[in-house]
């Protein structure tokens, strides 16, 4: 039952004072939370999801947006909706499959089996079967070609490493009680 809104708790994060930390203590990972001084459980399920092999190319432009430095922008309306929460950066696998329903007109069920192709770097079947299942889709929504291919180009190359939300979640959930303990009881 402990608060997921401790100020106490962000500021040890946002000072990278994370040794004994669950998930939190590399220096990399110390480096980013000082960098991006989470101020709410939704960065902390953000950063343990983007501080992997691939997505960790966006926790730059991560931490800009997120502190107002860059724009937010969206290649397309219906984006918004699934990335506000991430600033715009695709983050969790969860939100590849939203893409590609909203864009691509994938059914959930298509758009798990999207999100296994990706993760698995089936790249030929990406390149042969998804990708112009994607950009047909996205031509019968009415989404410029030039728009759809560079939401396939961001989700692709997001897809390869993604996590998953619920999973990177659960690890936040625990780095965010071991991290109140330590700024409440640290003996």
């Amino acid at each position: 039952n402990l608060p997921l809104n401790d100020r106490k708790t962000y500021e040890l994060l946002m000072r990278g004072d994370t040794d004994g930390i669950f998930q939190l203590e590399s220096s990399g990972m110390k480096d980013v939370l000082n960098r991006m001084k989470p101020d709410c459980i939704e960065d902390v399920i953000a950063l343990i999801a983007l501080y992997r092999p691939g997505p960790m190319d966006n926790i730059p432009e991560f931490i800009s947006r997120k502190q107002g430095k860059t724009k937010i922008v969206y290649e397309v309306p219906e984006l918004e909706a699934i990335l506000r929460e991430t600033y715009g950066v695709i983050v969790y696998q969860e939100q590849v499959m939203q893409i590609a329903v909203a864009i691509g007109g994938y059914t959930l069920s298509e758009a798990d089996t999207l999100r296994k192709v990706m993760s698995k770097k089936k790249t030929d079947e990406m390149e042969t079967k998804e990708k112009p299942k994607f950009l047909e889709g996205a031509r019968k929504k009415k989404i410029p070609e030039s728009k759809a291919l560079k939401i396939w180009e961001n989700m692709e190359t997001f897809g390869k490493y993604g996590f998953n939300k619920s999973h990177s979640t659960a690890y936040a959930v625990v780095s965010y009680q071991t991290a109140y303990l330590k700024a409440h009881y640290p003996s």
